[in-house]
């Protein structure tokens, strides 16, 4: 039988490529209300993969997954359960924010699908602004670089009036500058990304976190490729934090991040907040417990698995 002919003799048509799988990251700015934290979660659905809340943060990370065409919609349904709840004027956390869904990026598994990941976060930052009445920044190469250091520094006063002052200028404009307790909302597309936390044995302060975050992140004078840090204090656990994300695993893997800090201090325990890829733990210190360690490839599959046992 030739190629792409059925043995009946009809032309077999070529498979249709699956779209891509994409994941999204939105970061809530409550972190306490349990009941909040759980709508918001119902709200983005079955695409669901984890949910990690942090009361001295004051926040949650949500991570979804989705197709193109689908995620965007699915991130905006979550969006406006938190944002019918959440009153930005009333938030005390000790984590950097311009908005009750402070950033929601939408997050490539692969290069290749670099650009549907793309096309998937413009379309977010659209019906964001559109039907939410939020502001939208574009960060990271879609922002042309800008980091969300940078829209966040000050917080949401502060970039209030950078936009009044047409210093920055929504990349997705709504009614008025800022919503009035929602604030903006930054959205990127990119590669996974790890957020880490370490905390100090005591009687580190926080003055100790601080200076530690200052020589390791990329800028600093032991600067760790692609790592961010910020040094924190945790008032529910009595303890410095060591607080980073790092952008790149596989060059800067996580052992290399606790080696960093425990040249200038000792680490009691270590902090996943959402998912990482297994990759990133290689040669991981055994002496150092990790909370919250789940798996991105662990969830995938116990989800392939999941629906497989009910299709």
């Amino acid at each position: 039988m030739g190629a792409g002919r059925r043995d009946d003799g009809v032309s077999a048509q070529p498979a249709q490529p699956s779209p891509p799988l994409l994941l999204a990251v939105p970061n809530v700015s409550e972190g306490r209300d349990a009941e909040t934290i759980d709508a918001v979660a119902a709200a983005f659905g079955a695409g669901l993969l984890d949910v990690h809340r942090d009361p001295d943060h004051h926040r949650s990370v949500y991570t979804i997954a989705g197709r193109p065409g689908i995620l965007a919609d699915t991130v905006l349904s979550g969006a406006a359960a938190a944002v019918s709840r959440v009153d930005l004027r009333e938030h005390d956390g000790i984590h950097p924010r311009v908005g009750v869904v402070d950033v929601a990026p939408i997050v490539y598994l692969d290069e290749r699908d670099r650009g549907a990941a793309c096309a998937e976060a413009l379309v977010l930052g659209d019906v964001i602004a559109a039907e939410l009445g939020i502001p939208v920044l574009l960060y990271g190469i879609l922002g042309h670089g800008r980091a969300r250091a940078e829209l966040r520094r000050g917080g949401a006063q502060a970039l209030a009036q950078r936009l009044a002052a047409n210093e920055l200028t929504p990349d997705f404009p709504a009614r008025g500058q800022l919503h009035p307790t929602a604030g903006a909302t930054l959205v990127a597309a990119r590669p996974p990304l790890i957020a880490f936390n370490l905390e100090l044995t005591p009687p580190a302060t926080q003055a100790d976190a601080q200076s530690i975050a200052t020589l390791i992140r990329e800028s600093g004078a032991e600067g760790l490729p692609g790592v961010r840090a910020l040094g924190l204090w945790l008032a529910a656990e009595g303890r410095a934090q060591v607080s980073t994300n790092v952008e790149g695993h596989r060059t800067m893997p996580l052992a290399a991040v606790v080696e960093a800090v425990r040249r200038h201090a000792g680490v009691a325990a270590a902090e996943l907040v959402g998912l990482a890829p297994a990759a990133a733990f290689a040669d991981f210190p055994e002496d150092v417990p990790v909370r919250n360690k789940r798996l991105l490839e662990d969830v995938l599959r116990e989800r392939r698995l999941a629906r497989a046992c009910t299709s």
